[in-house]
């Protein structure tokens, strides 16, 4: 989750890329362009975890991230779901609240 949040705060489309489930990841082309958006994240909070050990192959984190963007300041509010495949964890989908 941490390296996820770093790599959209640095623009990192490949390890977003390489650490999304590919039955939910956007295409090269969505996600380059969701990044050009100016925004520049200020702040990762992780409220809460189940599961994720290193035993399991199902995880959740609950997270606030806050940023600023043309549009002033926001935060996001996400409860992320991954599962771990090939020793790697993957972002598949989250509900945002």
């Amino acid at each position: 989750m941490r390296s996820r949040y770093t790599a959209f705060a640095v623009r990192d489309l490949e390890h977003l890329l390489r650490s999304w489930h590919p039955s939910t990841a956007p295409t090269r082309q969505e996600l380059a362009a969701s990044l050009a958006e100016e925004v520049r994240w200020l702040r990762l909070e992780i409220l809460a975890t189940a599961d994720g050990g290193p035993f399991d192959d199902v995880g959740t984190v609950e997270f606030l991230a806050r940023s600023t963007g043309p549009h002033g300041r926001s935060r996001q509010h996400e409860r992320s779901r991954f599962v771990r495949e090939g020793g790697a964890w993957l972002y598949v989908d989250g509900d945002v609240g």
